[in-house]
């Protein structure tokens, strides 16, 4: 009599199955890195965070070389709302004086780094939470916005405050944790020549991240199902000169073209490949990598 935990032969076929078709691409990904950038959807839905944190545990446990950079915009928007502090965008990004700068420290490299933290520890993994702070990893430089001002038809500089760039990643920072079998967890605050703090956008210190460490993958997850063309299908298996095309054509566009920009840019500097992934689909990460289909866009620099 079988008992009833016990696995039917069918679904046991069906865990062959899988593991048959991964174990090629554990082979092929064993020592590689992949800078995931863990956001959206999968950040506040309990389920999916549990099966992210599951996801990076196994790469780790199998070889890979997972490194997490997180974001946090709409915890930072909650408590500021909160603490009735005023939130002002100019171009999507959050105007950042010191104030505010102060609570996206708060949020970002305390409360969410750790509970990523947290969440991948419960789930068998060692994971250590770290800002572009420490250590210096993350250089950062004021980020300068321009807007033409059509009456005098010249260029305006706006001040949005402690809003930075990157302008370089300390990678032995990196290499310390890795090399002992940790998983980074980054936040994207980085530090300036002066000592101040500069909240940086998730995606873009990911992908440089990535472009310094030469990975093999670079993952964003999203709220979407990947890059979608004008009919509303998802298009995949992309050379950098199709993502050129499509920029071009106006097929990207809006809040998408600064997310497939920072994939298209790694990329050309040498990471192996680039994913838009649907983050609210349960294990998205290990589907991307380990079947045949994905969830999501993959970008090359093939073809």
């Amino acid at each position: 009599m079988q008992n009833s935990d016990q696995l039917s032969s069918s679904q046991a076929h069906q865990v062959a199955e899988v593991l048959t078709e991964a174990l090629p691409y554990i082979q092929r990904f064993i020592g590689k890195t992949i800078v995931v950038k863990f956001g959206g959807n999968a950040m506040t839905d309990e389920k999916l965070q549990n099966s992210f944190a599951r996801d990076v545990v196994l790469m780790k446990l199998v070889g890979m070389n997972p490194i997490v950079v997180h974001g946090g915009g709409p915890q930072i928007g909650e408590l500021l709302n909160r603490l009735n502090i005023k939130s002002n965008f100019v171009d999507g990004m959050r105007v950042t004086d010191s104030e505010t700068m102060d609570v996206v420290e708060m949020v970002l490299g305390a409360t969410v780094n750790k509970q990523i933290v947290s969440l991948i520890n419960q789930n068998g993994g060692q994971a250590i939470g770290i800002t572009g702070k420490d250590g210096n990893l993350i250089r950062a430089k004021k980020l300068e916005v321009t807007r033409k001002t059509p009456d005098l038809n010249a260029s305006e500089i706006i001040d949005i405050g402690h809003v930075g760039e990157v302008r370089y990643i300390d990678r032995s920072v990196i290499d310390v944790l890795v090399n002992s079998h940790f998983i980074p967890v980054i936040a994207p605050i980085g530090v300036g020549e002066d000592g101040a703090s500069y909240n940086i956008n998730a995606d873009l210190v990911a992908g440089k991240i990535a472009e310094v460490l030469q990975a093999e993958k670079l993952m964003l997850l999203t709220n979407v199902s990947g890059l979608l063309d004008k009919e509303g299908n998802v298009l995949t298996g992309l050379t950098t000169n199709r993502v050129d095309e499509l920029i071009a054509d106006g097929t990207i566009y809006g809040g998408m073209l600064p997310k497939i920009t920072c994939a298209l840019d790694a990329v050309k500097s040498g990471v192996g490949s680039s994913h838009i992934i649907d983050g609210r689909v349960e294990h998205a990460v290990l589907l991307e990598i380990f079947t045949d289909t994905g969830v999501g866009t993959l970008i090359t620099n093939n073809g």
